[in-house]
């Protein structure tokens, strides 16, 4: 099946895919201008390849799904809602490079980055059982964690002899053993803190999408750290990532502080509160300036 998205302008597809360029191609990742990734349809999986067939002014994508069944119809219109979702398709960019034009830094870099969206996962379970997994330790042993989770629990499909994996449902997770948890590289706590998280979604007492209904950020900041294992970082990064919640700001991300301090700071050392200071700056859009700040230093764009 192929479908035809348009996105709301501007849309950079190239940009916004950008930062999974290192991925696994067996989960996620982009090459050959090329996207793809597994994702959940009705009782079903799909392979999404997704490619630019317009500009950055007038954004269309092509997409393919690729499945074990023939979809169908409403296959290929939850495919259209769940991609929408994972590239914020729908969203304008126009109110912040607005609000970004009397911050000389930003509005440099919102012209060089023009048409960057940033992603969100699928659920918010993912967001937050990949925040779990980076809390204190490098991105690079993170993603590399998370692969091993992935492929480990994730539901499997096979497209042309090569199998991709599904990030795992909390269904996946809940019945695992905290050793196999373990044997991708997370501690005790971390398998226990998702495993848990897990048993409280198929259980029916945690619903974590009922975040999307909330207005406030801060509310759903309070309520996931009334969740053992949550901290005010880990809440934060899973409401940006999880629900485009663009006024959250996890400061006490190192990585987030380096770049705030490259651009902001003359490469001094920032405290979490000097940054949140900085941030102050783009109001509702702090968690979304922080990721233009580290596409650009990814990207090495002077400001």
């Amino acid at each position: 099946m192929h479908l035809a998205l348009h996105p709301v302008p501007p849309f950079n597809f190239d940009l916004s895919a950008r930062i999974f360029s290192g991925g696994d191609p067996q989960i996620r990742a982009y090459g050959d201008s090329r996207y793809r990734q597994v994702i959940r349809l009705d009782g079903a999986l799909a392979l999404a390849t997704i490619t630019s067939t317009g500009s950055t002014a007038e954004p269309r994508l092509s997409v393919a799904l690729a499945s074990d069944r023939q979809p169908s119809r409403a296959d290929g219109n939850v495919a259209r809602r769940v991609i929408r979702r994972l590239f914020n398709l729908d969203f304008d960019l126009k109110p912040f490079y607005a609000d970004m034009k009397a911050d000389p830094v930003m509005s440099k870099l919102t012209r060089r980055l023009r048409g960057l969206k940033s992603p969100t996962t699928a659920t918010i379970f993912e967001a937050l059982a990949s925040s779990i997994i980076e809390q204190q330790i490098s991105l690079a042993a993170a993603h590399s964690m998370e692969r091993k989770v992935v492929t480990a629990f994730g539901a499997p499909l096979t497209v042309n002899a090569t199998t991709y994996y599904a990030f795992p449902a909390p269904s996946d997770v809940a019945v695992a053993r905290l050793a196999r948890l373990r044997a991708c590289g997370l501690s005790h706590r971390k398998a226990e803190y998702i495993r848990d998280i897990a048993r409280l979604i198929v259980g029916g007492r945690l619903d974590l999408e009922r975040f999307r209904s909330y207005e406030s950020t801060d509310r759903v900041i309070e309520e996931l750290r009334e969740i053992r294992g949550i901290g005010v970082w880990t809440a934060e990064l899973t409401a940006l990532r999880g629900l485009r919640a663009y006024d959250a700001f996890p400061a006490d991300d190192l990585g987030l502080r380096r770049v705030v301090a490259r651009y902001y700071a003359n490469d001094r050392i920032i405290t979490s509160d000097q940054a949140r200071k900085i941030a102050g700056r783009w109001g509702r859009w702090k968690g979304l300036a922080g990721y233009y700040l580290m596409v650009a230093a990814m990207l090495d764009i002077e400001a």
